[in-house]
């Protein structure tokens, strides 16, 4: 079986950046399945995975457009200490959750400086070349449930992690 839209994909894969630094891999733990076209990878990921069958084992480079977007300079701002209030120990390279004109968004602490804190609204990873080794280990068609919420279901059924 190939992959196409709605399948559900399971693979082995190995994330580095330009440098050759591992960002990320399931090697040591569970391979990732995810549904197929929904936009649950990257979408340069997914295109590159569409068509491919079980073994078969793929290195590809993806630019910044196709992975987590360009870096976005207009999400990067200053704000007064005071504004983010009952948020105790602000420190750099902490995450914090805000609520922005887009809905929701996870921010980095950036930089403290006196009473003002920069918070970064970008993905860690945008502006980033992605490099992914991706070995396809299983293809299956989803079930109703898993196309119904647009998300693959463990072996034992319907779980949401919140």
């Amino acid at each position: 079986m190939t992959i196409t839209t709605d399948s559900v994909v399971t693979i082995h894969y190995t994330l580095k950046d330009d440098s050759g630094v591992v960002i990320d891999s399931s090697a040591s733990g569970e391979p990732l399945a995810y549904l197929h076209g929904r936009g649950n990878i990257v979408p340069g990921l997914e295109r590159e995975l569409t068509g491919r069958g079980v073994g078969d084992k793929v290195s590809v480079r993806i630019p910044p457009a196709e992975g987590y977007g360009e870096y976005d300079k207009n999400l990067v701002q200053s704000v007064p200490r005071r504004s983010l209030r009952g948020i105790k120990d602000v420190r750099q390279g902490m995450h914090l959750h805000a609520q922005t004109e887009q809905g929701p968004r996870t921010v980095i602490v950036t930089r403290l400086a006196g009473d003002m804190v920069t918070l970064d609204g970008n993905h860690p990873l945008a502006g980033k070349h992605l490099n992914f080794d991706v070995q396809v280990e299983e293809v299956r068609q989803a079930t109703e449930e898993e196309l119904s919420h647009g998300h693959v279901h463990g072996p034992d059924g319907h779980h949401h992690h919140e």
